[in-house]
């Protein structure tokens, strides 16, 4: 008896092994998470495309985490890669034009030509590893003209070499515009910064790991925010709508509207939005 107990062994840590190796397999299109084999092992494979998306850190009122921007990136530019089959995500740049504020202390900002830089700066990195193809993209309103400028640079720059730079602004500016929109149609009130769509995309992705102040999501409101004029939401981002001169007296917690109805089926509709305008647009962009 003793003896086919010991002959078992082997066998018993050999399927353990098995499953400590799958529970510990690293995420085959997160470029930080890879190593430089598994990189090179991708490109080989036909994963070519790189997808280079920017975050933030910036005061999200008093209920979400200042780095709600790279959060929110992180997730979508890894299911946008799992989604386009052949790409991997390069590491989410943390920040974006942006001021910091001793009255609301989160936020940590670049000049835009830095922020320009840096991005151009990446992308030539990519490439140079051996990406054919790479894709720059924003969580953050500021910052959506340098990554167009840039793209348009380096497209030019590598145009001899078939290597294509590429701006995706719908996974920011038309899905945050159609979001808005399907509010509306609902009854909910528009908000910009630290409003529904950001807050209720952070319960869904984070709400279970921290992300977001579920307590004091009942009393997130803030100061009235308007509409941006057609076409603003692409050039300025959210939240760059004119403030009502009749408006009540400016709170000035960092939310701009009203993010109390904000719940994680709203934030599974605004990500998944988000992921599918990418992957169409990318397509196009690449074909």
């Amino acid at each position: 008896m003793r003896s086919r107990f010991i002959a078992t062994l082997p066998i018993l840590a050999l399927a353990a092994t098995s499953i400590h190796a799958q529970a510990h397999d690293p995420n085959k299109v997160d470029f930080g998470m890879m190593t430089w084999k598994e990189v090179k092992d991708a490109l080989a494979a036909g994963k070519t495309t790189a997808l280079i998306y920017n975050g933030g850190t910036e005061q999200r009122g008093p209920q979400n985490v200042n780095g709600g921007h790279t959060l929110m990136a992180q997730a979508t530019v890894l299911a946008i890669a799992e989604k386009l089959g052949n790409a991997v995500a390069a590491p989410v740049l943390p920040f974006s034009p942006n001021n910091a504020s001793a009255t609301l202390p989160g936020t940590i900002g670049l000049t835009p030509q830095l922020f320009a830089d840096m991005n151009e700066q990446i992308a030539d990195q990519m490439i140079k590893s051996g990406f054919k193809n790479v894709v720059l993209m924003g969580d953050h309103g500021g910052g959506q003209a340098q990554l167009g400028e840039v793209a348009k640079k380096l497209s030019e720059k590598y145009a001899g070499q078939g290597i294509k730079v590429v701006f995706c602004d719908e996974v920011y500016a038309k899905a945050n515009g159609d979001f808005d929109k399907y509010l509306e149609s609902q009854g909910l009130p528009y908000s910009s910064h630290a409003g529904i769509p950001d807050t209720s995309e952070m319960l869904y992705l984070g709400g279970d790991k921290g992300w977001v102040r579920k307590e004091l999501v009942a009393t997130a409101v803030g100061d009235p925010a308007t509409p941006p004029a057609p076409g603003g939401r692409g050039n300025g981002g959210r939240g760059r709508g004119q403030r009502d001169p009749n408006a009540p007296p400016r709170i000035n917690n960092g939310i701009q509207g009203d993010a109390r109805k904000s719940t994680a089926e709203l934030g599974k509709k605004i990500f998944d939005t988000k992921v599918d305008y990418a992957v169409r647009q990318i397509h196009e962009l690449l074909k």
